[in-house]
């Protein structure tokens, strides 16, 4: 199971001001949501109301007043429930859209998703570490291009995820997703994932009754383990590790 360095104290019950109505209750489940304080999807660990179907991530449910962030030392970032202003906005993490609660810096102008705000600066289990970078001089993996947004390296560099790309990886699987989840559709497990770019795919069911095949096998492993640990980070839940989601997007990388 991965860890990371971003813990928040959960409570079974909670009042909040995006809705003051009802309470809205701690619950856990596998099912993708759309979060109504930042408008992004989650899935996981959420703030819930069961009457008004009202979801909230933990870090909407339970934002900081203000945020300092390692990748903007001389930023103050304020929490709004609102972006400022009437031009569009995009968060600096993920370059996506900012429609609904934020942080902001008033200085800079910077926005940030609370998902993006508070993604963990590690994640790890016994097999990978993954890095969070501002910027990499590596490609990412799903889109081939440097730079962008930021992004999740392992310790080795062979994987490299922008933030950006699981956005959209994310977003372009929603449908397909939601509905295999909902129906409790099995979808392929991290060995049965297609690999990156498909070069390990190939070479996976060429040799895999060979020690090179297991080393592949075992390649293609740490490489779907990585892809989770990343989904579900920018999901809003690090320890979310669900093997369905990584499968339907890694298929689409």
């Amino acid at each position: 199971m991965y860890s990371s360095n971003n813990s928040m104290m959960k409570y079974s019950e909670i009042s909040h001001f995006g809705h003051p109505k009802h309470k809205l209750r701690f619950e856990y489940s596998e099912f993708p949501f759309k979060c109504d304080g930042c408008k992004q999807i989650g899935i996981g660990s959420r703030y819930k109301c069961s009457i008004c179907d009202y979801d909230l991530h933990m870090q909407c449910a339970m934002p900081s007043t203000t945020l300092f962030h390692p990748f903007y030392p001389g930023c103050s970032f304020q929490f709004l429930s609102r972006p400022p202003g009437d031009i569009p906005r995009y968060c600096n993490a993920c370059e996506k859209a900012v429609a609904g609660f934020l942080y902001h810096c008033v200085s800079c102008g910077f926005d940030l998703h609370p998902c993006c705000a508070k993604l963990p600066m590690l994640l790890e289990d016994d097999e990978v570490k993954l890095y969070l970078y501002k910027k990499v001089s590596s490609p990412c993996h799903r889109c081939g291009q440097k730079g962008r947004s930021w992004s999740y390296r392992s310790k080795c560099k062979k994987y490299n995820l922008h933030v950006a790309c699981v956005r959209d990886m994310i977003v372009e699987s929603w449908h397909e997703i939601y509905v295999g989840q909902s129906k409790g559709r099995k979808m392929a497990d991290a060995t049965g994932i297609p690999t990156i770019k498909n070069t390990l795919q190939a070479a996976h069911s060429n040799s895999s009754r060979s020690s090179k095949g297991k080393k592949i096998r075992k390649g293609c492993e740490i490489a779907g383990m990585a892809v989770q640990a990343v989904v579900s980070a920018v999901l809003g839940d690090p320890t979310a590790l669900i093997a369905g989601i990584a499968g339907s997007l890694m298929s689409r990388a």
